[in-house]
């Protein structure tokens, strides 16, 4: 009988590799879950190896991420940056890559699998029958929800990403969502059974990302001391709105421009998915909207330097359209950075509206214009919710999700079935 706890777990990541640095491609706040989740999965006594595709051809086969983690790069397809529509096609070769890693060891090596978005859920899908062990799944981001809530000019995820979901909710034993409102969706938009979806918050890493002097940050960064700091962090995408930011930059500059000497408009991050297209996006709107002065742009940062950009910031701002949850809004408030946030998805959970920041109905520039206007004009406000910031932040530390996790992965042992391959119509 096949022993109850998980000694080792498979996980899955075909797409985007958790050695990337965040912020530019397809890594953004996956890649950090990935990451925080297995090291403390190992601090548990559990082994993690994450299989992900070797995009460049001097990787090593294997790499030790940390104590306890590993991180298998396979080869599938070209190793020069491929386009993630252009990743199905290679998920036949990369399944076999994985089924060739297990069979080198005796049977029974993993005891569960993990997959990360539809694609890793596709190859765990096969892997699963393979060997007979439980698939666990977190989606991050869904079609369906990403196309009810398109940006202006967005492409919509194509039917057959819908369909690819739509299977892995059907055979995973177990899916993982972010927050209530993501299993809610599950269930809605994919007829998810409700015993089979579990709730497990992210985390944030407390002991890098935490309050230090905002004079010293500003020093480091070279920015201004008296500077008003309004900061993106993210992959430039239409997804992730830094247009409006910008926009809403541009109208609080038209409404008061005694403000122009001081504020300062960051935006730490690279193109991204559609976002490759145009590149020089926001250097060509901050030019269109004249604010090319105020605005800075930023490639991505390590962590330590992130925790300086939150820290010299006045607010951190989320306008994206759609987000599983937001470790960005998450990582500001550790810092003890308020966030000014959209009201969308998981930033309801990520952010307490009027204690640890504030949510912005819609993507009006207007609007956001308002709101920020207050962290300029009100420090002792901005000064409240820095400190609700704080406290908010420190309830989610990734201690708590691994402990979760473990939680989960113990029930789909326990519980193991037989799916039908058939799934729900749709």
């Amino acid at each position: 009988m096949r022993r109850r706890r998980v000694s080792r777990v498979a996980t899955i990541s075909m797409h985007t590799s958790p050695l990337d640095q965040p912020g530019t491609g397809d890594a953004g706040g996956m890649n950090v879950y990935i990451v925080e989740s297995a090291k403390r999965l190992a601090q548990l006594g559990v082994e993690v190896e994450i299989f992900t595709r070797a995009t460049a051809r001097d990787l090593p086969p294997v790499a030790e991420l940390a104590p306890g983690v590993l991180v298998r790069h396979l080869t599938a397809g070209p190793y020069e940056e491929m386009d993630r529509a252009d990743l199905p096609a290679q998920l036949c070769a990369f399944l076999s890559e994985v089924l060739r890693t297990e069979a080198m060891y005796d049977p029974g090596r993993y005891d569960l699998i993990h997959s990360h978005y539809w694609l890793s859920g596709q190859v765990g899908w096969l892997a699963k029958e393979r060997w007979g062990v439980p698939l666990v799944h977190t989606m991050h981001t869904m079609a369906k929800v990403k196309n009810l809530l398109l940006a202006a000019g967005d492409k919509p995820e194509p039917q057959a990403r819908v369909v690819g979901e739509q299977q892995v909710v059907g055979i995973a034993d177990r899916l993982v969502a972010n927050t209530a409102d993501e299993a809610r969706e599950l269930i809605d938009l994919y007829g998810a059974a409700e015993q089979r979806v579990a709730v497990v918050n992210p985390g944030v890493n407390l002991t890098v990302f935490q309050p230090a002097s905002q004079g010293a940050a500003r020093r480091r960064l070279g920015l201004p001391q008296d500077a008003h700091v309004l900061l993106f962090v993210g992959r430039i995408q239409p997804l992730k709105a830094p247009d409006v930011l910008l926009r809403a930059a541009s109208r609080m500059l038209i409404d008061d421009p005694s403000l122009r000497s001081r504020l300062v408009v960051a935006c730490v991050g690279g193109p991204s998915g559609n976002g490759l297209a145009r590149p020089s996006f926001l250097t060509d709107l901050a030019t269109e909207l004249g604010i090319s002065d105020v605005v800075r742009l930023v490639p991505p940062a390590a962590q330590a330097e992130l925790a300086d950009w939150y820290r010299a910031a006045s607010v951190t701002v989320v306008p994206s359209y759609s987000e599983s949850f937001g470790l960005v809004a998450l990582e500001s408030q550790a810092c003890a950075t308020p966030v000014a946030a959209a009201a969308v998805g998981g930033l309801r959970t990520a952010v307490r509206d009027g204690a640890s920041g504030v949510l912005v109905d819609g993507h009006d520039p207007a609007d956001w214009a308002r709101a920020l206007r207050r962290f300029v004009t009100e420090p002792a406000w901005r000064d409240q919710l820095s400190r609700g910031a704080r406290a908010h932040a420190a309830a989610f530390g990734w201690q708590a999700t691994a402990a979760r996790l473990m939680d989960v992965y113990a029930a789909a042992l326990a519980n193991l079935h037989k799916v039908p391959v058939a799934v729900s119509s749709f």
